[in-house]
């Protein structure tokens, strides 16, 4: 049966504001929405102020092509683009007509009139997506208002879509909705939360322009993961957070520059993810493990450019073939320059170890749980250690206590690392006299490199890799915690 074309929107008129020289026609669906942010922010109408030093009466910035000023206020976020309209007439239509950047944290409202906001901004807006931001509690209770905000005009050629983790874990992870995916041929960043992926899902799922991938509290397979990071040919950095329903996964990217992985709580009826094996990354440059609770075994056959890693936790070592029970690695990594490792005990066996594998080492941070009994190694490494090249400039010594076992171990760096820059330490309790008799204990006279420079501070337990939430952060997280 053939539909009566819809009957075209009413118009209304408006009075220009300072700036311009004609009123402008905007459509009821426009003016609703404008209507509903400036309810909601009742500063919205308030207009900029003027910069200091500008010329009484020159306005520069206007006189761009309206595709820069679009660009430019894609990149504000959602209120201060939508405050773009107060400037005059002339910037009115540029924010229904800029691509949209949508990103309900920037909105201000709440529940129902939050979900109304967005249903009214997306109605209105005539331009084309960069960047959808909403929450992941969306998709659990109002999964088809989500499903028809992913159908909207206003998002075509999306670029960023993150559904951000409510703070809470949802009782029960929903199928991620029908138009998820309509995107995947413009989408760079994509970050998926709290939701699952059934195996249909990823079988003919392809991603050309996909950089930056995120998975987070997801429920997957194994199959499916290894999928969708197959279908990213250009993908760079991806974060693993709190995945379930894999245990294992391999890493074949030509690609991938970045990778970081938490693994997270274990979850009845789910897979707890465990294994890493990188098989083939020539690419990759940072490996991050974000939590000292749960841990991965990580293999890693071929990475020839890896040079971060951290944080490793090993509770045992059996260092012949540098393989112990969290990690595997080939005999020698020639590119690695920073390592960040948590152990139960400091060994400068572990250390030398270490150091043969990763000969080119310049960064080293190491926390220990507990001090064990003993460090000996100056008669047992004499030989070795003089022809050992240490090229450590940095050696960051967490939860240092002083004990003697510490004291030897701390010694090793003291006394032959030539290059070294800085050697810190970071004890539960750090008192000027403490610090008086360790610097006596270290014999830091007969130090090896004349312009190290040694740091007693004390110890905190804030760990930077701890709070890493976006994707983005990994490429400059640092793994000094």
């Amino acid at each position: 049966m053939e539909m009566e074309a819809a009957a075209p929107l009413p118009k209304k008129r408006i009075s220009g504001v300072p700036g311009s020289s004609e009123p402008e026609e905007i459509s009821s669906h426009e003016s609703a929405a404008a209507a509903a942010m400036e309810a909601a922010d009742p500063h919205i109408q308030q207009p900029l102020p003027r910069a200091e030093g500008a010329e009484e009466g020159v306005d520069r910035i206007s006189g761009l092509p309206d595709a820069v000023l679009g660009d430019i206020i894609s990149i504000l976020p959602t209120r201060e683009g939508a405050r773009t309209q107060t400037l005059a007439s002339r910037w009115r239509h540029l924010w229904r007509s800029a691509p949209l950047n949508l990103d309900y944290r920037d909105l201000p409202a709440k529940g129902d009139v939050l979900i109304a906001l967005i249903s009214q901004i997306l109605s209105s807006h005539a331009g084309s997506g960069r960047r959808l931001l909403i929450s992941a509690r969306h998709l659990c209770h109002e999964p088809a208002t989500v499903d028809a905000w992913l159908r909207s005009a206003a998002l075509s050629n999306l670029q960023e879509l993150e559904f951000c983790c409510a703070a809470t874990r949802s009782p029960a992870l929903l199928p991620a909705v029908p138009s998820t995916f309509r995107f995947s041929s413009s989408l760079r960043a994509v970050t998926i939360g709290q939701c699952r992926l059934p195996d249909g899902i990823s079988d003919t799922l392809h991603f050309p322009q996909l950089k930056q991938l995120t998975l987070e509290q997801v429920r997957i397979s194994e199959g499916s993961l290894h999928r969708i990071i197959a279908g990213c040919p250009v993908l760079e950095c991806m974060l693993l957070d709190s995945n379930f329903g894999f245990n294992f996964v391999r890493i074949c990217s030509p690609t991938l520059r970045t990778i970081g992985v938490r693994v997270g709580f274990f979850r009845q009826g789910f897979s707890q993810f465990w294994k890493m094996v990188i098989e083939d990354a020539p690419c990759l440059e940072r490996l991050l493990q974000l939590d000292l609770i749960q841990h991965i075994d990580l293999s890693i056959i071929s990475a020839p450019n890896l040079e971060i890693m951290g944080c490793l936790s090993y509770e045992d070592y059996h260092f012949s073939d540098f393989q112990g029970p969290r990690a595997v690695f080939p005999t020698v990594v020639h590119t690695m320059k920073t390592l960040s490792i948590f152990v139960y005990e400091n060994s400068v066996d572990m250390v030398l170890s270490f150091l043969s594998c990763f000969p080119c080492l310049e960064k080293l941070y190491m926390e220990q749980k507990y001090s064990p009994s003993n460090n000996p190694w100056r008669r047992k490494h004499k030989s070795h250690i003089r022809s050992l090249d240490i090229r450590l400039k940095t050696v960051v010594l967490k939860y240092y206590r002083g004990v003697k076992s510490d004291v030897n171990f701390a010694m090793f760096f003291v006394l032959n690392a030539k290059m070294l820059e800085l050697l810190r330490f970071e004890v539960p309790r750090c008192s000027n006299d403490f610090i008086a008799s360790q610097q006596r204990l270290l014999q830091l006279g007969r130090r090896a490199s004349r312009g190290a420079r040694f740091e007693f501070t004390d110890y905190t337990c804030c760990r930077k890799l701890d709070d890493i939430k976006h994707v983005q952060d990994l490429s400059v997280v640092d793994l000094e915690w």
